[in-house]
């Protein structure tokens, strides 16, 4: 999985020449052979480093507060998001769903990495998740529907539907 979100990281960046990866270990840990230097080992490694690449320093944050928020948000993808049981993930799409109350994107006002790679982490929790459960973790879903609409982002994966039609009844679709 992790491969196909770097591939499509690369395309968002506009990056022009695809780099190769392999994965190591069983948890299949992503990592990029670089020309300059030592190989790069693991999502969020490898992703900053095709930020710096792209010369997209905004996706990382812009201020030394929002740099950190980025960094939390991937961390907290590697660390409690993938591999997550199910019921960690409720507790996941809880305390999410809670922090989004007030905000536009992970890091505030402004889209970053943290929001891409946050979503294609969760694109297949939300994508079976029930309508009522949707309507549940409403922030999540405002979000998500968000993020899979933002120009270039959603290449490897199918779009959600995220929130019924409230004009008809549920038995019209």
């Amino acid at each position: 999985m992790a491969l196909r979100e770097l591939n499509s990281l690369e395309r968002f960046l506009g990056l022009k020449k695809p780099n190769k990866y392999s994965t190591q270990g069983g948890k299949k840990v992503p990592v990029l052979q670089n020309n300059n230097g030592p190989a790069l080992i693991g999502l969020v490694t490898i992703a900053s480093h095709l930020v710096h690449e792209a010369q997209r320093p905004e996706l990382l944050g812009d201020s030394a507060e929002q740099r950190a928020v980025v960094q939390q948000w991937l961390e907290h993808r590697v660390t409690r998001l993938d591999n997550s049981s199910k019921e960690e993930v409720k507790v996941i799409l809880k305390d999410l769903n809670q922090y989004l109350e007030d905000k536009v994107y992970l890091a505030g006002n402004d889209f970053t990495l943290a929001d891409i790679l946050m979503y294609y982490g969760i694109h297949h929790i939300v994508v079976e998740l029930a309508v009522q459960e949707k309507e549940r973790y409403l922030n999540i879903t405002r979000w998500f529907d968000h993020i899979q609409h933002y120009p270039g982002v959603r290449h490897h994966l199918p779009p959600v539907v995220v929130l019924r039609n409230r004009v008809y009844p549920s038995g019209h679709h």
